[in-house]
């Protein structure tokens, strides 16, 4: 036993350490939402903060957005141009996406600033990249909403996870020591 687990150490460490900080964060954000049931910021602060960064993107491009908070559903409801576009709900933040992204750096952490500044770049790509896709996504519902379930259900999270990934493929890459070829 002691020999297996000294040859798979490195996937051992690996797995603690991302199911670890996926556990720990999966649990700080499920109490971040519940301490927002019934806040001052409907759904929650980061989904309401999103929704109000996609809509003024939207109308950058633009279109003109208004965002209603959805009576009965933790939710913003999104117009362009007057039309219901859709809804930005909690699943909208990407949160969970930057939660996963970090559980990933945190498995392959290799020096505290360098880990630190990695992350903070990539949460930021990621918290942008997220808002201006929202706002694509609007404008192209409005443009073409016979398109709803492959803008929604299959390009737009495929833009999000893709570029994850990305990141990941990239920490990845700085963390491999370079060889030189003499």
């Amino acid at each position: 036993m002691k020999k297996l687990f000294s040859k798979y150490k490195g996937v051992i460490v690996f797995l603690l350490l991302f199911l670890g900080s996926y556990l720990v964060l999966t649990v700080a954000y499920v109490m971040y939402l519940n301490l927002s049931e019934n806040g001052s910021y409907p759904p929650d602060f980061v989904t309401n903060l999103v929704s109000k960064q996609a809509s003024a993107v939207v109308e950058s491009f633009g279109y003109k957005a208004q965002l209603v908070p959805h009576p009965s559903q933790p939710s913003m409801k999104i117009y362009v141009e007057g039309m219901l576009r859709g809804r930005i709900v909690e699943g909208c933040n990407a949160l969970s996406i930057i939660i996963l992204f970090v559980s990933f750096v945190i498995a392959f952490a290799q020096g505290f600033k360098k880990t630190l500044l990695f992350l903070l770049a990539g949460i930021t790509i990621i918290y942008a990249a997220n808002v201006v896709r929202i706002a694509i996504l609007a404008v192209a519902l409005y443009e073409f909403p016979e398109q709803r379930h492959v803008l929604h259900g299959v390009v737009f999270p495929g833009i999000i996870y893709g570029m994850v990934f990305l990141l990941w493929l990239i920490w990845v890459r700085l963390l491999t020591p370079k060889v030189k070829v003499k």
